[in-house]
């Protein structure tokens, strides 16, 4: 599809939601369709594993939830998906956020932020002052949402870059400024409570995306360390559990518009899901 072809938000498996972003180059980046993907795999993701209702979130997931007895129906509506982003306002300024989940009667609840660098990484410090700026801006507005980040980087190697794009040097190891980022990132990553440091987010998460056939847009496994603080296996995990403390737990009379719902298990849109190829499991009811 042309770079500047209007899109709306698809319901991607990870690995095409990496592989895109690791075939981007020229034009597709410069029109951020690099990143486009990740987004509309979030807002997915969001539905499917987190149990939020699609018309909640923005871009709108190609969903649409109908009740069910006590659980409800996830329908496949591709009809419904948008490609917008969500303006919030900051304590400093108006942000534009990638995806957004905001509640009636609430505002916004969950948010995250998906940045992509597909080199030159001796600019990350940059990257990370931005990120910083931005997280301080929208939890001074709102100290209560739940703010999450995700960097990705192309597991570039001597073969595919050359100087400052290279990601993974000739004996294999992650470059330092990379290493670097990852720690700065790490450091910025666990926001529990509202009155903590509201530079910090919720939750972080670099993703080192793997350039070489046959495994392009494969998650690289080798760094970071697999339980670190910014990791990307718990990075959603962690997303669902600061939400739930602040908006389920603590406002049991809200429940009707905060509670995350179970899909049932005859639900059209999750006839085919595959948790092994989407990377995570649907929230199902028992």
């Amino acid at each position: 599809m042309p770079p500047n072809a209007t899109r709306v938000c698809e319901w991607l498996t990870e690995s095409q939601a990496f592989a895109e972003f690791a075939r981007a180059s020229g034009t597709i980046i410069q029109s951020q369709g690099h990143i486009k993907p990740l987004h509309w795999y979030v807002a997915c993701r969001l539905v499917v594993e987190g149990g939020f209702l699609p018309n909640d979130i923005t871009p709108r997931p190609p969903f649409e939830a109908t009740k069910a007895g006590n659980h409800y129906r996830l329908l496949s509506r591709p009809d419904l998906a948008t490609g917008t982003e969500a303006t919030v306002f900051g304590g400093m300024k108006s942000k534009n956020i990638d995806v957004v989940i905001s509640m009636r009667g609430i505002g916004p609840v969950l948010a995250i932020s998906c940045k992509g660098t597909v080199g030159a990484y001796r600019n990350l410090t940059n990257r990370m002052e931005e990120a910083i700026g931005d997280c301080t801006n929208i939890h001074t507005a709102y100290p209560a949402l739940v703010y999450g980040f995700i960097s990705l980087i192309k597991a570039n190697t001597g073969p595919l870059a050359t100087g400052n794009d290279i990601a993974i040097d000739s004996s294999g190891a992650v470059v330092t400024a990379i290493r670097r980022y990852h720690l700065a990132l790490a450091n910025l990553s666990g926001r529990k409570w509202l009155r903590d440091d509201p530079s910090a987010y919720e939750a972080a998460a670099l993703v080192m995306v793997d350039m070489a056939d046959p495994t392009l847009g494969i998650v690289y496994d080798k760094f970071p360390d697999t339980g670190g603080t910014a990791h990307f296996s718990s990075f959603f995990r962690t997303l669902y559990t600061r939400y739930d403390e602040r908006f389920v737990y603590n406002a049991p009379d809200m429940l009707s518009v905060t509670a995350r719902r179970q899909w049932a298990s005859d639900s059209p849109a999750l006839k085919d899901f595959n948790s092994t190829s989407y990377g995570y499991e649907a929230r199902e009811a028992d």
